[in-house]
């Protein structure tokens, strides 16, 4: 049977960055990222930073992230106007007010609301990141703000934290889509130039996690992968920050970009 084909989504043309060809890259995961220095990149992309990012655009004032459970929901208790978000094995545990799927989440209006995120791998990274002195929580959805902040800050060296693991390979190809881009092999969404665009998404869509995705699935439908995969669906970057002990995450939009 022939395969269904898979559109392509792209928001805008991306930038080209040459200037970064002698850039180094390195690669990290869950287990070893606590050795990461400098700027670190920590990519989710099914689904917990395409998800934060669908928060922010219904409205979200600020995401605080994570390791357990009890943790996020001692959190909520303490913050106000909080909610918790995230999953436990895909799914919202006890006490969680959303999961982890960005066609849920744009269910709500989530104005001024603060959330509370625990993923099994998102945040994790975040947590397990102590020495970076830049985090940002990285998927398709926010390539081009995420690469526009990078570049700001001049680096020569950036690390990827796959989360997902190597075996992964939504979070594999969006390393690999964004290594590309920092050294110059921009992509575009005209007419005839989509097809190397459509191979990265095919990746998603083609990976472990996207298998658990089914049409009519409340945690996990199909919808999520359409979502997830659309590159530059937003103009801003998720930067982490540190504040009294905690990890915050607000959007930050980067203007005026050569």
């Amino acid at each position: 049977m022939q395969k269904k084909p898979i559109n392509c989504w792209m928001r805008v043309r991306m930038r080209r960055y040459r200037w970064y060809s002698i850039m180094k890259f390195n690669r990290l995961t869950l287990d070893n990222c606590h050795t990461a220095t400098g700027i670190v990149l920590i990519i989710d992309v099914l689904r917990a930073f395409s998800t934060a990012a669908y928060a922010f655009s219904r409205g979200a004032k600020q995401i605080h992230l994570v390791s357990g459970v009890q943790e996020a929901l001692d959190l909520k208790a303490q913050l106000p106007n909080a909610k918790a978000m995230g999953e436990v094995g895909g799914l919202p545990p006890e006490g969680f007010d959303f999961g982890n799927s960005p066609t849920r989440i744009l269910e709500h209006d989530l104005t001024g609301i603060t959330l509370v995120q625990r993923t099994g791998a998102g945040t994790q990274g975040a947590v397990r990141c102590v020495n970076a002195e830049v985090m940002l929580a990285t998927s398709f959805v926010v390539a081009q703000g995420t690469m526009d902040y990078v570049h700001k800050l001049n680096p020569n060296e950036i690390t990827f934290v796959i989360t997902g693991g190597f075996g992964n390979d939504e979070d594999v190809a969006c390393a690999d889509f964004l290594e590309n881009q920092f050294t110059g092999a921009a992509l575009s969404p005209m007419k005839g130039q989509e097809t190397e665009a459509q191979e990265y998404i095919r990746r998603v869509y083609a990976s472990r996690d996207a298998l658990e995705h089914m049409p009519d699935h409340p945690q996990f439908p199909k919808a999520d992968l359409d979502y997830c995969s659309r590159i530059n669906a937003f103009n801003f970057a998720l930067p982490i920050m540190r504040k009294n002990g905690q990890l915050i995450m607000r959007p930050v939009k980067v203007r005026d970009v050569v």
